[in-house]
């Protein structure tokens, strides 16, 4: 007889242990956290459109069971979201490991042939290794890209500015909150009804309009009072960009966060939500077709506002990429830079990055003692005390209590040692899990995204992911994911958690992995050439006195001889 399936997954909280150790149960409770906070939860997909924590609900099933059976000296093995085995290893290796979306020549087609016949399915980020936080989960590094844009066009202010974007599902519903928290307006489009009705009931939109002339209005009068406000549109971002481009409309910024990544989760103009869903299935090759003829007209209408002098940058969504595959020429498809190479990449030569944790016992007032222990162990750090007295006043909880803190290289070791103290003195009523998002200092590689612009010419190198999950492995963290998406056939990336659970064993494991996982980042930026990387690594930054050992030969454009020796 098959196990039920539950479309709805709701974390466990509190102190009763259904597993055979803490490790077991705070990873089981991060993947019930990746369901509680799923997009559409009864295809077991977290976000992104097609991003999933399993492949089919036998295996979500088999992947609960293994867990709760899962001995202290064994590991399970995932692939592509399917549990294949359990390897009896020791007490400090990995609970889990996973490989996902690793695909040799990889086409989209290639993908869905694969995924037809259940052999893969689609990792995203953070939902194959079971890391989702919700939409809180990105939020900070929006607010971190508009406050570099604030300093570069604003005078450091965003207040009574406007935000022209779309994509208000999984990922992209953060960027309201992201201007909001900087004083500005936001107008929010996405075609889909229903996901921005999820946004107005998460707290995440403040109204839905059904036109562009009412969205523009309201958002021109709150910035003109200067009034924080969120705006959602119900329409299509191509046809709307170009509607407001036509009018003569000049917002101050403009992205998207469409899953332009996977153009059969983008919705072509001219459809809805429901209409969509039913023609993906019909005709999947002329959906492609009609999403990527969309998509381009979404990209040149960006394209001509930057010749305006609006502020325009692509988040991270592959929409150039996905353009360029679709036929539009390399030179137009770049005339827009990706967000991490014009405003992240300097937080990333410190090992700063997407660094979250996860509170397991579901109790807020865990969520808020480690709120308060990072504010002292990062006191005087302006990005951080910031973003944390921000968040902590702004942001809702969804699912389990859990926190976004761009921590650099140094600061998460001692914050990850702090809170395992904290536990072991009863202080936290439970486990905390640390992870990050895939896009971090030294775990991803995307040459249209993360990777793109690097300093020495090295976008496309892969080893830098490889490198860090080898390190994690070796340092023994709980979890530990090796996938490649995204950008089908373009990126390669890993993701890692790490469990404080008040042990001695704990601080062994955290002391290794929350000093490798950034600082390897830390270490291919200064590789590339980056000053600030490498003064970091040698224990020089402004973040931590802890350095990295680097070979006395070591330098950025070292060559090697026949001998082995490094000449400069």
């Amino acid at each position: 007889m098959k196990p039920e399936i539950l479309y709805s997954v709701k974390a466990q909280r509190g102190s009763e242990l259904r597993c055979k150790g803490w490790k077991q149960e705070t990873i089981l409770r991060m993947l019930e956290n990746n369901m509680e906070n799923a997009e559409i939860p009864e295809l077991l997909v977290i976000y992104g459109g097609n991003g999933k924590c399993a492949r089919n609900w036998e295996s979500y099933h088999a992947i609960v069971k293994s867990l709760k059976e899962l001995e202290d000296n064994e590991t399970l093995v995932v692939q592509s979201g399917m549990p294949v085995a359990i390897f009896k290893t020791h007490k400090l290796a990995p609970r889990v490991v996973m490989a996902t979306t690793n695909i040799m020549k990889a086409d989209w087609p290639t993908f869905y042939d694969l995924q037809d016949k259940n052999l893969t399915m689609f990792a995203q980020y953070t939902a194959a290794p079971w890391e989702y936080i919700g939409t809180q989960g990105v939020i900070q590094g929006t607010f971190e890209t508009l406050s570099a844009i604030a300093i570069k066009r604003f005078n450091n202010s965003l207040s009574g500015r406007i935000y022209l974007t779309a994509g208000a599902g999984g990922m992209g519903g953060n960027q309201s909150w992201a201007m909001k928290m900087h004083g500005g307006v936001a107008i929010v489009v996405d075609a889909d009804e229903r996901v921005i009705r999820r946004r107005i009931e998460k707290g995440y939109m403040d109204k839905i309009v059904y036109t562009f002339d009412e969205a523009r209005k309201m958002a021109e009068e709150a910035a003109a009072k200067k009034e924080p406000l969120a705006v959602a549109v119900v329409g299509n971002a191509a046809d709307i960009y170009w509607e407001g481009y036509d009018k003569g409309f000049m917002p101050d910024i403009i992205s998207e966060m469409c899953p332009c990544h996977d153009p059969i989760s983008y919705i072509p103009s001219g459809y809805t939500g429901e209409q969509a869903d039913e023609y993906r299935v019909r005709a999947r090759n002329a959906y492609l077709q009609d999403a990527r003829e969309t998509m381009k007209r979404q990209l040149r209408a960006m394209i001509a506002f930057s010749k305006k002098g609006v502020e325009v940058f692509e988040y991270g969504t592959s929409i150039r990429k996905e353009c360029m595959d679709a036929g539009m020429p390399r030179e137009e498809a770049l005339q827009i830079p990706g967000f991490v190479s014009a405003y992240i990449r300097p937080l990333f030569c410190e090992g700063r990055g997407p660094f979250r944790w996860t509170c397991i016992s579901g109790d807020p007032e865990d969520l808020k003692r480690t709120d308060d222990l990072a504010l002292e162990i990062c006191k005087g750090d302006p990005l951080v005390e910031r973003w944390i007295n921000l968040a902590r006043k702004n942001l809702p909880i969804e699912g389990l209590p859990a926190r976004i803190c761009y921590m650099g290289f140094g600061q998460r070791r001692k914050f990850g040692l702090a809170v395992n103290e904290l536990i072991k003195k009863g202080e936290l009523k439970g486990p905390v899990a640390f992870s990050r998002d895939n896009l971090d200092s030294g775990s991803i590689v995307n040459p249209t995204f993360e990777s793109e612009n690097m300093k020495d010419g090295g976008d496309l190198i892969s080893d830098w992911p490889y490198l860090n999950g080898l390190l994690n492995c070796a340092g023994m963290c709980d979890l530990i994911a090796i996938q490649a998406n995204y950008s089908m056939g373009e990126a390669v990336h890993t993701g890692v958690t790490m469990i404080a659970d008040g042990t001695e064993e704990a601080d062994f494991r955290l002391d290794v992995c929350l000093t490798v996982d950034s600082g390897i980042g830390v270490v291919r930026h200064a590789q590339a050439g980056y000053e600030t990387a490498k003064a970091v690594a040698n224990g020089e930054g402004k973040l931590t006195e802890d350095s990295i050992k680097i070979p006395l030969w070591w330098t950025p454009t070292a060559t090697f001889g026949p001998e082995g020796k490094a000449s400069r």
